[in-house]
């Protein structure tokens, strides 16, 4: 593959991911959130959605490192990008997500039936901001690599 048709892929690919994560975070989750008749469900469905986002986070993140890997065989600042961006989502699932998984089990119930001082609460928003800065991160990490590499590209 000539190298403008690799970055155009592996643009196109971080670029797809980054809509996907953003359409997660700025319109599915806020809407189940709003028409779900509890946080509980909406949480729920919202933790089935998330691993689908970071772990093609971390495929999409890893093809494109190596589509431009291939091509250009040096560390420039959209593999570092996309380094970021694998690293971040694996964090988010690997880590963060079970311990997330752990408070909800500990708690039993709905989080909101806890008062706001609740060690368990706390945890789990300490966590949920977690989550949350992890995917922010990800996807500006994503949205650096795809500049990077476009200007990268018009320079070739």
């Amino acid at each position: 593959m000539r190298a403008v048709t690799t970055s155009i892929v592996a643009i196109a690919l971080l670029a797809l991911w980054l809509g996907a994560g953003t359409i997660v975070s700025a319109v599915v989750a806020p809407a189940l959130f709003a028409v779900l008749p509890s946080r509980t469900l909406a949480g729920a469905v919202v933790g089935r959605v998330l691993p689908a986002v970071f772990y093609s986070g971390i495929v999409i993140g890893l093809v494109a490192l190596g589509l431009e890997w291939r091509v250009h065989r040096e560390w420039r600042w959209a593999e570092s990008a996309m380094g970021i961006m694998v690293l971040a989502c694996a964090a988010a699932q690997v880590f963060v997500a079970p311990r997330i998984e752990a408070v909800r089990q500990a708690i039993g119930g709905p989080v909101d039936a806890l008062s706001a001082d609740d060690p368990r609460r706390i945890a789990f928003g300490r966590l949920h901001g977690e989550s949350v800065a992890w995917l922010g991160l990800a996807m500006v990490a994503a949205a650096v690599a795809g500049v990077a590499i476009a200007r990268v590209m018009t320079k070739e």
